[in-house]
């Protein structure tokens, strides 16, 4: 049974690397198929029917005796083959993602990965670059099956969504993303690089670019004035089934409510507040903690003077936590990452922050990106969008995830299908620089606090407008009673909220487990419990549902016991 397990989850990563090129290449295992994305109607309606038959043969597998490491493969490779079948029973596949991360930026993610080095290499670019017409007409197709069967987009999803595209279709084709890998080239002088250079700009112009301007066209012409002034996903065809798949999905558990979740949110943003005003009494404003709010995020000391400024602090925090990790980690990645400045044109509506993971072949470094907009990253959230985003957080986590060869390829490969395991430990981190000495002032411990505060309020809101009756206005007055987030920057997550059901739920969540486990682990050990050894069994587990976590970490705490 071991050996047919083993055989369907090679068999499954088959299956992967072709429906999902560009998780196979993160992998560093492409496809000779050039095609980036597989995304139309057809493709959803085949991955359904190909997982029902794999699920089938998974039930002949019993999980009985198998040992811990198969039954996590078992019990993972049976999530994510039910997913892809609810992702097509709920119509989630007639609704693509628009906003804040849409086709456009998907297209960007995997132009900012790619590398040419020299004469095959840009061949073979440019090559994924021609598919990529394709990828935004599946998708308009999509959303086009989605409107005949009833599926609405929000009107505050749409407009911001259509600015989005518009913003980078616009660009010449030099100045574009998707030519970067040109630009960047130590090759670039080379006759034949030079050719696909030249060809790339082409398929920018003529292919890319006009695709890009048809879909902007059919959201602006189609989806907008059928567009609903509601903003529940459960109105919609589904939508009561819909947000449920999504609730279970991000949080990767199968037996919580979105009512008990939005309990557990009001419960934290209580617990938050109490210790944030504690915190604030200490700086001064006893019983004020609006105002040392607005002193945190207007006053100039804590503002960088320009995006480029803002990047250079980012990189010395970055150094700094560096240097103390091998105190708690007794095992480092190989690669490394960087850190560079989000586009201004896409600053804007994205959050302050996010990673970019490294290639699992090692071509290029993870990233660490950043807002070109100081107010959105006052110097208090310097170090935790630092630990967060960077090392130990998510750039460290999935860099070590890929490294770990005795993990089935799925399991080392589909790590974004883990939020709360990847966002949990991320959150974890955050915390971790308190042990690191990395807060010394208020003002940063503050900063911290707040960012929690931020995850603690998606409990409260996404489940408020989905379930709860919430209006738009109504969720951005109760983050901006919470936070200190500027008003449109508040807006922008509540659209995010919005436009992408149930995604920001995995953060205090997973938060919340990653505490509990350290919690257990230091009081089963007492004296004995060794940090380095605790966070390595945790990173060795690789990207898990918080369920298995649990049992990881207690098999580990069993055998530290003996």
């Amino acid at each position: 049974m071991v050996d047919a397990l083993h055989r369907l989850a090679e068999r499954y990563w088959q299956f992967q690397r072709f429906e999902f090129p560009l998780t196979a290449l993160l992998a560093g295992q492409p496809n000779d198929d050039p095609t980036m994305f597989r995304e139309a109607p057809a493709d959803f309606d085949r991955r359904a029917h190909a997982a029902l038959a794999m699920l089938n043969d998974l039930a002949l597998i019993p999980i009985a005796g198998l040992s811990l490491q198969d039954r996590t493969t078992h019990r993972l490779l049976e999530r994510e083959l039910r997913d892809l079948h609810d992702v097509h029973a709920t119509l989630s596949h007639l609704k693509p993602w628009l906003l804040p991360i849409g086709p456009e930026f998907n297209t960007i993610y995997f132009a900012n990965l790619s590398q040419v080095g020299d004469e095959a290499s840009a061949l073979r670019y440019a090559d994924r670059l021609g598919t990529l017409p394709g990828y935004f007409a599946d998708v308009q197709a999509c959303m086009k099956a989605g409107l005949s069967c009833g599926v609405r987009y929000p009107e505050v999803v749409l407009r911001p969504a259509l600015e989005n595209l518009r913003s980078v279709e616009a660009d010449t084709a030099d100045a574009t993303t998707w030519y970067g890998p040109f630009k960047r080239s130590t090759a670039a002088a080379q006759g034949g690089v030079q050719r696909q250079a030249e060809r790339a700009r082409g398929i920018i112009e003529q292919g890319i670019l006009p695709s890009l301007r048809k879909l902007a066209g059919f959201v602006e012409s189609e989806l907008l004035p059928a567009a609903r002034d509601t903003v529940a996903c459960t109105v919609d065809p589904q939508g009561p089934a819909f947000y449920a798949f999504w609730v279970r999905h991000f949080s990767t558990l199968d037996t919580a409510s979105p009512e008990e979740i939005h309990r557990l949110g009001l419960s934290e943003v209580s617990r938050l507040d109490s210790e944030m005003s504690a915190l604030a009494a200490t700086a001064g404003y006893t019983g004020d903690v609006a105002g040392y709010r607005q002193f945190l995020t207007r006053d100039p000391q804590f503002l960088s003077p320009s995006a480029a400024a803002l990047r250079e602090r980012l990189q010395v925090v970055s150094k700094t936590i560096d240097g103390l990790l091998p105190r708690f980690f007794g095992r480092l990645p190989r690669i490394t990452y960087g850190i560079q400045s989000i586009p201004q044109a896409l600053s804007e509506r994205m959050p302050p922050a996010y990673a970019q993971p490294n290639p699992a072949d090692g071509s290029t470094a993870g990233t660490f990106w950043i807002s070109s907009l100081p107010a959105k990253a006052p110097s208090p959230l310097h170090v935790p969008l630092a630990l967060h985003e960077g090392w130990p957080g998510h750039l460290m986590h999935i860099a070590l995830m890929q490294e770990m060869t005795d993990l089935p390829a799925f399991r080392r490969a589909n790590f974004t299908r883990y939020s709360a395991c990847l966002e949990g430990w991320a959150l974890y981190c955050e915390t971790l620089g308190i042990e690191m000495g990395l807060y010394e002032t208020p003002h940063q411990h503050f900063g911290r606090l707040d960012m929690e505060m931020w995850r603690a309020c998606r409990l409260v809101v996404d489940t408020g407008i989905h379930v709860m009756g919430w209006r738009r206005e109504q969720a951005i007055d109760y983050m901006l009673a919470h936070l200190s987030l500027s008003r449109a920057t508040v807006e922008g997550e509540v659209d995010r909220y919005v436009a992408m059901p149930a995604q920001a739920l995995g953060y205090q969540i997973g938060n919340l487990k990653f505490r509990e486990l350290r919690a257990r682990a230091e009081q089963r050990l007492g004296d004995r419990f060794d940090i380095r050894a605790y966070h390595d069994q945790l990173m060795a587990a690789g990207p898990v549902t918080l369920p298995v976590l649990d049992e990881v970490v207690d098999d580990w705490l069993e055998r530290q016991s003996h």
